[in-house]
């Protein structure tokens, strides 16, 4: 069965779906995203991501597309009729199609796309094996706390980590590690502090992220947020990213030095399992 997609106000068969050559999205990049996560059929974190959703579009002065409501009915349709029990929706929203020019005209109509990924993503076998990172200069633009679709830095840093036999690559400005390729990135010093970096303009700030530092807390874990060197982090007792796809995923390796012995320590461990009851007892 063909997957089914939402374009600007139609369900159609992928091979269907069509957006015009001068929509910004494709000539400029000119277009924000972001991905519910699905486990049992139900929607993960949803009004955290159209929240973030909000501040992209308005920082990007965008037009919203449609109200939180159609925007959550688009969703549920799209799952039922994909049949997903556990994968993702991403929804993109571009600034709309117009001939091709850096200014853009007041009255464009924004472009609203969405489709369905199904795939496993509770039992990621890295969940329980860890993940392997190598570190990477960050050349990505100032604003990386808007979701954009500029994603050819990340893409190019994470083909570069695979071309060295490793999962992910962690971005390093001014000495300091901002984020990982698709996620954000955490270290547990020695005496178990919980340890990821402030928010600012600098890193995205994850749905997942703000979720897992609520949990640490309720559960009585020291959490703090400063930043952190990559010579920190492989001293460090363990480490680990968050993201809405693979929720809270160990790192064991870090540009070479291995973490502990090698295997996803205690704190991620027991994260990921706090973030999955929590998350699976609020989805919608």
């Amino acid at each position: 069965m063909s997957r089914i997609v939402y374009v600007n106000g139609e369900y159609l068969p992928e091979e269907e779906a069509k957006v015009s050559i001068f929509d910004r999205g494709f000539l400029m990049a000119d277009a924000v995203y972001e991905v519910c996560s699905v486990l049992d059929g139900k929607l993960l974190e949803f009004e955290g991501h159209i929240a973030r959703l909000h501040r992209s579009l308005s920082e990007l002065k965008m037009a919203e597309p449609c109200s939180d409501e159609e925007l959550l009915e688009i969703h549920r349709e799209l799952v039922k009729r994909n049949e997903v029990k556990e994968g993702g929706v991403y929804l993109q929203v571009t600034r709309g199609a117009s001939d091709r020019d850096f200014v853009w005209a007041k009255d464009l109509k924004p472009t609203l796309v969405l489709f369905t990924q199904a795939k496993s993503i509770e039992h990621s076998p890295t969940a329980t094996t860890g993940i392997k990172v190598i570190a990477i200069e960050d050349q990505r633009w100032a604003r990386r706390d808007i979701k954009t679709v500029q994603l050819l830095f990340p893409s190019l840093a994470k083909m570069e980590a695979k071309a060295q036999g490793k999962d992910d690559a962690w971005l390093v400005e001014d000495g300091f590690v901002t984020e990982g390729t698709s996620n954000n990135a955490w270290i547990v010093t020695k005496d178990g502090t919980i340890v990821t970096r402030d928010l600012s303009t600098d890193l995205l700030h994850g749905i997942t992220r703000a979720s897992v530092m609520k949990y640490a807390k309720e559960a009585q874990m020291k959490v703090e947020e400063r930043k952190f060197t990559i010579e920190e982090a492989q001293n460090a007792a363990e480490a680990f990213f968050t993201s809405a796809s693979a929720f809270v995923t160990p790192v064991v390796e870090i540009d070479g030095a291995t973490l502990g012995d090698g295997t996803p320590g205690p704190v991620a461990r027991r994260l990921r399992e706090i973030y999955l009851a929590e998350s699976r007892a609020r989805a919608i």
